[in-house]
């Protein structure tokens, strides 16, 4: 051993010490202690560093640890990139294994000359759970990248699908600091990182790709949005469930089917270097941090693409296929995700799994909120039942490092369990508000009996949440990447989802849509006006309801799907953004951002400011005629809602809300205000530009299918 270099005893380090010899500068080595030889290759090893989860470039090599309860051996299979045969297999010695832990070092390893798997050896009892099977290759569960489909679609038949790579840590943040918006000041929009920009209407250079989203923030600037939540980046197989439909080819489009959990898409990348993925998520990220919007990641705990009995074998199968999923006495799998088996999230190895994940995108990738998809799922016991206090949710709303991020539940799931205002939060969750969705639709709609429940939603639901204190908590949304675009809401009385190739049974029957009486595209002036005035309404609403408002991508300039409301395997224009529209519905375009704008600029419609204007209460209800609700009735459509509220440097500010879901006109009084305040018409939805006008009349007359909005000052 040279003098200027140290022998550094593995044995002997504790978590902290393992930690610290991550960044051990260059000139401290790590030595050998064993030699192994297999296939004629003598390899030096030494045991690992047993807390470190996963592949992890170290001073002269990699740390390579990985856990399974049931299995009697484990080897390390390396490969030369691009190839489906391992060069190396590396067994485990067994003083290397600790417990169920298994740690080695191998030495002499160049991270961009290799990717690698594990082969499990294990018992064979299927009404176990037990399924090891030596044959098959395993994907680390921890591995931070994924090699497999290199470009989208790209079918490698034969290949070993799934090997990990190491990744180098090495990217520069700069001066980087997180914008921290408030839950009450949040506007999220949802988006399919490949979609936004994949049709060439984008005008980006890399379309379909992190970069080509990266090209669009000056977009998401000036339309004002400060979240974007990202439909499913985590390493996807697009080819599973690979099909044709009338000479379509069908894919695995949206990515609600994980393959691993620590590793960005790597079809979504738009360069072949080594380590690509996560140098440009990384600096996708840091631009719109920088430019005020935080990155939430839709994620899918609940499932995995292994699938059922009958799917795939690549991962969590072959580890301890009885501890990841759900199993029924006789070995089969549950599956309350609807889509083949359900992952055991409240199993103590599941949870930390998805416990270090979170941390991981948190302290990597510096994400900054998470939207758990079919969140219902990671409250349920190991025997599918619900929890009251679910460990999980608990760690997730407790932990140090996720302490700074949004945390949003899909507070449903596909066996039933719907926990919309009773999902288990400790304060800090929000959940998607399915009945804002379903309540809100309706009454925009003209459906009787709603004007009640939409006046709920506009105030917040709280007859949902404020009795629990989540005032917060409600996360409200008209259109996600489930069901109808706002503009097909009101262009299709039905879904069209023939092109999915089954029949047209998929996806949801039930959509509160109206097409304003033409189904689909019309060259109908007076119909095609009546829709834009609906979608005007919608964002109105949206945008002037207390909670957390969210907006699908393409919704400000009527993008659409031509009626299909299930687009998960369409990687086309039907799903694509089409961006010629946006000059087309330039106009509604702007309308988006005044709306967007007039909520942030007035705090009143997003906090309880009471007091300080005659006594006025934080949110009221009221009819045609003030604070009486006289148009709530069951065949009544008037809602008004005001927001009033004094803050210390602004003085006092009311918000009144008039919308009008019946098919004619209506007069209305407005609420008398202090002398000193006087009433400004700043929204009417009959008019496609919008401009602050003074109100002097308390009586108006609100057109047929309309909103206005007042403001008091």
């Amino acid at each position: 051993m040279e003098a200027n270099r140290h022998h550094l005893d593995v044995h002997t380090l504790n978590k902290s010490d393992a930690v610290a010899a991550m960044r051990l500068p260059s000139n401290i080595h790590l030595v050998p202690l064993d030699f192994i030889e297999c296939n004629g290759v003598t390899y030096s090893i030494r045991p690992g560093f047993y807390e470190i989860n996963g592949a992890t470039a170290i001073p002269g090599g990699v740390n390579f640890t990985v856990h399974s309860n049931g299995a009697t051996a484990i080897s390390l299979l390396l490969y030369h990139p691009g190839e489906d045969q391992p060069y190396g297999e590396i067994p485990f010695p067994e003083p290397y294994r600790i417990g169920n832990v298994y740690s080695m070092i191998v030495f002499r390893l160049d991270i961009a000359e290799f990717e690698y798997a594990y082969r499990v050896d294990g018992p064979y009892d299927p009404r176990k759970g037990l399924i090891f099977d030596r044959s098959k290759p395993l994907l680390d569960p921890y591995a931070k990248a994924v090699t497999g489909q290199r470009e989208w679609g790209e079918n490698q038949p034969g290949m070993q699908q799934y090997k990990a790579r190491v990744v180098k840590n090495d990217f520069d943040w700069g001066n980087f600091s997180q914008p921290m918006v408030p839950n009450e000041d949040l506007i999220i929009y949802e988006l399919h990182v490949r979609g936004f920009t994949k049709d060439s209407s984008s005008g980006v250079a890399n379309p379909g790709t992190f970069e080509g989203l990266r090209e669009k923030i000056p977009y998401l600037k000036e339309l004002g949005v400060n979240a974007v939540e990202l439909m499913p980046i985590f390493e996807f197989d697009e080819m599973q469930d690979y099909r044709e439909h009338n000479g379509n080819k069908l894919y695995n489009y949206w990515g609600y089917s994980t393959v691993s959990f620590f590793a960005p898409n790597t079809s979504y990348t738009a360069t072949t270097e080594h380590n690509r993925e996560g140098n440009e998520l990384k600096r996708l990220i840091r631009e719109l941090n920088e430019n005020g919007i935080e990155v939430y990641l839709d994620v899918v705990f609940n499932h995995t693409a292994e699938g059922n009995e009958q799917g795939p074998f690549f991962s969590f199968k072959g580890f301890d296929n009885n501890i990841y999923y759900l199993l029924t006495p006789e070995g089969y799998y549950y599956n309350f995700s609807g889509c083949g088996n359900t992952l055991n999230c409240n199993h103590p190895i599941v949870h930390q799994m998805i416990l270090d994940c979170l941390r991981y995108w948190v302290t990597t990738y510096r994400v900054n909120g998470f939207r758990f998809d079919l969140a219902s799922i990671l409250g349920r016991n190991e025997d599918g039942s619900p929890m009251d206090k679910p460990p999980l949710l608990q760690s997730l709303a407790f932990d140090p490092i996720l302490g700074g991020v949004k945390l949003i539940a899909e507070a449903w799931d596909a066996g039933g369990l719907y926990q919309v205002g009773s999902f288990p939060s400790w304060n800090r969750w929000a959940e998607w508000n399915g009945k804002y969705r379903d309540d809100m639709r309706a009454y925009i709609k003209g459906d009787n009996g709603t004007a009640n429940l939409a006046a709920q939603r506009i105030s917040g639901s709280r007859d949902i949440y404020e009795s629990k204190g989540r005032e917060n908590a409600s996360v409200n949304f008209l259109t996600c990447h489930d069901g109808f675009t706002l503009y097909d809401l009101f262009a299709y009385n039905d879904k069209h989802n023939d092109a999915n190739g089954w029949g047209n049974t998929d996806g949801n029957n039930n959509n509160c849509s109206w097409n304003c009486g033409a189904e689909g595209e019309t060259s109908d002036p007076a119909v095609n006006e009546l829709r834009l005035r609906m979608v005007r309404n919608s964002f109105a609403l949206l945008m002037c309801s207390r909670g957390i408002p969210m907006f699908l991508s393409g919704d400000e300039f009527c993008n659409t799907q031509f009626g299909n409301n299930n687009a998960y395997c369409q990687d086309n224009i039907t799903s694509w953004l089409d961006w010629r529209r946006l000059d087309k519905y330039r106009d509604m375009f702007g309308f988006f951002k005044y709306m967007i704008a007039f909520r942030k600029a007035h705090r009143v419609l997003r906090a309880d400011l009471s007091g300080g204007v005659m006594g006025f209460p934080d949110v009221s209800f009221h009819g045609v005629t003030p604070w009486r609700k006289d148009g709530f009735g069951g065949d009544e459509h008037y809602v008004g809602v005001m927001f009033a509220g004094y803050e210390r440097d602004k003085g006092a500010e009311v918000v009144y809300v008039a919308s009008n879901a019946y098919w004619g006109e209506l007069d209305v009084t407005l609420p008398e205000l202090p002398l000193s305040m006087h009433w400004e018409l700043v929204c009417s939805t009959w008019q496609a530009e919008q401009k602050a006008q003074h109100f002097e009349s308390r009586s108006f007359r609100i057109g047929p299918r309309s909103v206005m909005v007042f403001l008091g000052r």
